[in-house]
């Protein structure tokens, strides 16, 4: 069953960005998903898009290999949006010339609309003071047979054109971003008065599609779910538990790498709060045996991810007739772990390029195109107590990849108790809902310092406080001075073994949230 069966599709060409174009249209109840770049033609045109958009991207249509979607894609009359790379890269498949511009444009200019079709609908032709955002080096020189110019700024004569008869626009600016204030807009011409959608994905439609799925997927066969406490886990659990009932049983796996009263606090809920049947199991003997020794973020994440499908194989044989694995995987989880023209993938999440490439388990992943804000919108309309729903997001490979460097039981304890100060004061202030996530990281340096007139030489932790909508992107939360200094002064004072603690001031892109 095709839970989708109207959609958007984006073709990504490695922008930073792409992820957000996703997000916008999904804002618009129309659903949209991502595949690379040179996605077969034959299986884009299954999939029947009402549209296609081709993302910006880092590359020049005139490099020696630059990444190119198949050609053919332009005559199939579906409608295609192609933004900055994308737009140069229609140019040139049709027979335009794309050169590097005199005078590059990075950042906010003025757009004057030449033309109020299609995209520029309800615009004002002519008007100068159109915001929107430029990041780009190349400009489209002479535009291809059939082409217009719909839209210009001042370094970009053809800032927007479209083809006379076949549905094909591009723009060289980037709709997807805020500081693009004309965005939205644009795109929703795009989406409804360009490609003809309908709003009709929301969050109910999607539990009841996820649902009916769920039910012809596992018929009267048995699902266990990996079951952690999050917000993902929680809903995945509470939408496959309406699907199959009783089939279900939820598997929670202490792997020694929980933060404080974790384990406790977790069973105590789901056991008194709903319905779920969960088993606990304890695997902390395993994995911090296997961690020993290990410093290498991927590493860590592949032999986490490796144990976690080890226990589920095992707690199945002893249910009897067990043939699927629920777990939460995320779209981000799923775009993070993919690699962009073969190169190195951002980080491989432990239930995506940390799974063992051979299961005996058959995945079950009702959230893997969802965004987490979406996520916790399943939630509220399933009925989940906002406990749940708005807890922060937690790792699944828990402290191990809070922890840089070896992972011990000495190293953890000292981690554990900076992060019971860190959500305390966090709380107590009052910003624990309003940020995305905080908490402790115990870096693997020690500086001196002084306490009690003597000299220490101990660990540093460091503080990361983000902001985020569905943590693709995410920037540093401004947390005041004074909270910052409470929570410095009790982990020095409090946590022996620590002398120093630094505020981590990067957004992401390009660093991550977490630090491994």
């Amino acid at each position: 069953m095709d839970l989708h069966e109207e959609k958007i599709v984006v073709l990504d060409f490695g922008s930073q960005t792409t992820q957000l174009i996703a997000r916008r249209i999904r804002e618009q109840k129309v659903y949209c998903e991502i595949y690379p770049f040179n996605t077969d033609l034959d299986k884009i045109l299954a999939i029947k898009p009402r549209g296609i958009i081709l993302s910006g991207g880092p590359c020049s249509v005139n490099d020696e290999d630059p990444p190119e979607s198949d050609p053919a894609l332009l005559d199939s009359g579906i409608p295609i949006l192609g933004i900055c790379y994308g737009a140069q890269l229609i140019t040139k498949q049709m027979g335009g010339k794309v050169e590097k511009a005199g005078k590059r444009e990075f950042g906010k200019a003025e757009l004057t609309v030449a033309d109020t079709d299609g995209i520029f609908a309800g615009f004002e032709p002519g008007r100068a003071e159109y915001q929107v955002w430029m990041s780009h080096g190349d400009r489209i020189e002479e535009m291809p047979a059939g082409f217009k110019v719909t839209g210009a700024s001042d370094h970009s004569p053809a800032a927007a054109i479209r083809h006379r008869e076949k549905p094909l626009i591009g723009v060289q600016f980037h709709p997807e971003v805020a500081h693009t204030l004309i965005g939205s807009d644009i795109l929703r011409n795009f989406v409804f008065g360009v490609c003809g959608c309908d709003p009709s994905w929301t969050m109910q439609s999607f539990i009841d599609t996820t649902v009916a799925a769920i039910k012809k997927k596992v018929g009267n066969n048995k699902v266990i779910c990996a079951l952690s406490g999050g917000v993902d886990s929680s809903v995945t659990a509470a939408l496959i538990h309406r699907a199959v009932g009783d089939h279900l049983t939820c598997i929670f796996v202490d792997n020694g790498l929980m933060r404080s009263g974790e384990t406790a606090n977790v069973l105590d809920f789901f056991r008194k709060k709903t319905g779920l049947k969960v088993i606990c199991v304890d695997g902390k003997k395993l994995f911090l045996d296997r961690l020993a020794g290990v410093a290498a973020p991927e590493k860590k994440r592949k032999i986490i991810g490796y144990g976690f499908i080890e226990i589920f194989e095992q707690e199945a044989k002893k249910l009897g007739d067990v043939k699927f694995l629920g777990q939460g995987t995320l779209y981000p989880d799923v775009i993070e772990s993919v690699s962009f023209r073969g190169m190195e993938v951002i980080k491989s999440h432990h239930n995506v390029g940390g799974l063992p490439e051979k299961m005996k388990l058959d995945l079950i992943e009702p959230l893997r195109d969802l965004f987490k804000d979406e996520v916790r919108q399943v939630g509220l309309e399933l009925g989940l107590p906002e406990e749940a729903i708005f807890r922060q997001p937690f790792p699944g490979p828990g402290l191990g990849i809070r922890i840089l460097g070896d992972v011990t039981n000495e190293r953890l304890d000292i981690l554990r108790q900076a992060d019971v100060i860190v959500l305390e004061e966090m709380k107590k202030s009052g910003l624990y809902r309003k940020v995305w996530q905080s908490f402790a990281v115990l870096l693997p340096i020690q500086t001196v310092g002084v306490m009690g007139d003597e000299r220490t030489y101990e660990h540093v932790i460091a503080l990361r406080c983000v902001d985020s909508v569905d943590a693709m992107t995410a920037d540093w939360s401004r947390i005041p001075y004074d909270i910052l200094g409470s929570i410095s002064s009790r982990i020095i004072n409090e946590v022996r073994g620590v002398n120093r603690v630094v505020y981590d001031i990067s957004s992401k892109p390009p660093s991550t949230i977490e630090w491994e």
